[in-house]
């Protein structure tokens, strides 16, 4: 027993030598891929730098555009002798949510005109994702793990806001890079095998990143199938009003869904307020009694949370939503953003098809809808637009069609073009397509690999350093083949060249070595 109580004494004796949690041990962690890429180009000094990263809408000048409409909404409010900063309720400023809800619903909604429409204001779309996620790892009825069904590929933000809340992201197919179009039998495929009961997030228009969206047909068969399967509709509305530049057409997959009974959610964000962080989340249950109750755990939610959503962008949009003539006036600003949109797709076809005659069919360009287009090149293509051109764009060849503009759009039409025809390779000659193709040469299949390298002055020879790939199952040392060589090769050229390769241990003293 004594020697317990010693042991006691000596813990506590010391306890004052203990520090506090330094945080030394976390991890860095990456730095968002579109942030980075708009810190890039923001940080670039070439006159000609062309930002297709970042989705905001421009102006021809290349300017972000504050909607006439806005302007006038901010004159009312400054001008309102009863504006104040007091506290908005929890689930948001009840006249903008009920405005929302007929946004995307209708006016004439059944479910709105039921008290069957569950409505919260949010922090944006993110905060809508957010929000709603965190109410279906909470309350639905999971007979499996946590999973959602998301398009490959989606908005990147996706899994990252469902994976923070407990559900599994699980890819369903809908891009077809053979067509670059949407892989429609493979998205029919998965609804069908999926489990009885499966959460599957939709895009309801202008798909976010490829601009492939389904026909009316197309998603008349796909809200069949889901409710023959039973299972639950999650619709990302965040481009409502850029596709087509009509708010109803835009909103029309939504509306078929809550008509056929699915059961679903679903938000909604636009106006051009994009840092003022306004949003609303959708729930439309079958009964007012189960409305009711949803909503109450839904502002339970927010308020461990966030309290209480901000006011002014709310009360903006709300004098729109809730005023005739300003939200004709939003109708033509809508209209105004969309129409420039599609008048770049057509410029940017025209130029690509008719001017330069560059190699591939481009007629995705203009098949696609709303901001983004999937361009079909590869992260090699869009690395070689990046260093050499300045154009900055995701490594997926993804581009937001409102940062085209009339003075800019030949510059990139003609960039594109050489790239596509080969005349330029990115002087970094993108790791993405050697490490992908590489483990395919080890495993004896059949592509090609883009070696890495590094352009030095006064060296002849251009070496990489490659950490190997290693099978499963197997462990290697570690060791780096240095190579003379930046070519395209085929699974057998690469192995009988790298056969030959030397190696070492150590990194070698007679040249450089791009690390990986």
């Amino acid at each position: 027993m004594s020697d317990r109580i010693k042991q006691v004494y000596n813990h506590l004796s010391g306890s004052n030598t203990m520090s506090a949690e330094t945080w030394q041990d976390v991890p860095l962690a990456p730095p968002d891929s579109i942030f980075k890429l708009t810190a890039a180009y923001k940080a670039d000094t070439f006159p000609q730098k062309v930002n297709l990263g970042v989705g905001a809408y421009r102006d021809d000048d290349n300017k972000p555009w504050v909607l006439p409409v806005i302007k006038k909404a901010t004159q009312i409010l400054l001008n309102d002798p009863n504006l104040d900063h007091e506290y908005l309720p929890i689930t948001g400023l009840p006249e903008f949510s009920a405005g929302a809800a007929k946004l995307i619903l209708g006016a004439d909604s059944p479910a709105i005109a039921e008290g069957r429409a569950v409505s919260v204001q949010t922090i944006s779309g993110t905060g809508a994702n957010h929000l709603g996620a965190l109410f279906l790892s909470r309350f639905y009825h999971w007979d499996a793990p946590k999973q959602i069904y998301l398009s490959n590929p989606t908005w990147a933000n996706h899994h990252a806001i469902f994976k923070n809340v407990g559900i599994q992201p699980i890819d369903y197919p809908y891009y077809d890079p053979a067509t670059i179009g949407l892989d429609f039998d493979g998205f029919i495929g998965t609804l069908q095998s999926a489990a009885p009961g499966s959460v599957f997030l939709l895009h309801a228009c202008a798909h976010n990143p490829t601009g492939v969206d389904p026909t009316r047909d197309q998603w008349k068969h796909i809200a069949e199938v889901i409710v023959a399967k039973n299972h639950y509709a999650f619709f990302d509305c965040a481009y409502q009003g850029f596709a087509s530049g009509d708010l109803n057409n835009d909103a029309w997959a939504v509306r078929y869904f809550v008509e056929k009974g699915v059961p679903m959610l679903s938000f909604a964000k636009n106006a051009g307020l994009y840092g003022e962080r306004i949003g609303a989340l959708h729930i439309v249950p079958p009964t007012k009694d189960a409305a009711d109750r949803v909503k109450s755990q839904l502002s339970v939610l927010q308020r461990s949370e966030i309290s209480n959503p901000p006011a002014y962008g709310a009360r903006l949009v709300s004098l729109i939503l809730n005023d005739s003539a300003l939200f004709d006036d939003w109708n033509r600003d809508i209209k105004t953003m969309a129409e420039r949109i599609i008048s770049m797709r057509n410029e940017l076809y025209r130029l690509l098809t008719e001017e330069l005659k560059t190699p591939g069919s481009w007629v995705h360009i203009i098949n696609q809808i709303g901001m983004f287009s999937f361009t079909g090149i590869n992260p090699s293509q869009s690395q070689a637009l990046i260093d050499t051109f300045h154009i900055y764009l995701t490594a997926n060849g993804r581009i937001s069609m409102a940062g085209l503009n009339s003075h800019n759009i030949r510059y990139f039409a003609e960039s594109l073009d050489k790239v596509v025809r080969g005349q330029v390779i990115s002087p970094n000659n993108d790791k993405i397509n050697f490490e992908a193709s590489l483990a395919n040469v080890f495993r004896g299949t059949s592509g090609h690999a883009t070696l890495d390298n590094q352009n030095t002055p006064n060296c002849s020879t251009r070496p990489f350093l490659w950490q190997p790939w290693i099978p499963a199952g197997q462990e290697l040392n570690p060791m780096m083949i240095w190579y003379d060589s930046r070519e395209y090769h085929t699974a057998a050229e690469l192995r009988t060249r790298l056969a030959g390769a030397r190696t070492r241990r150590q990194r070698p003293t007679d040249g450089p070595v791009a690390e990986r």
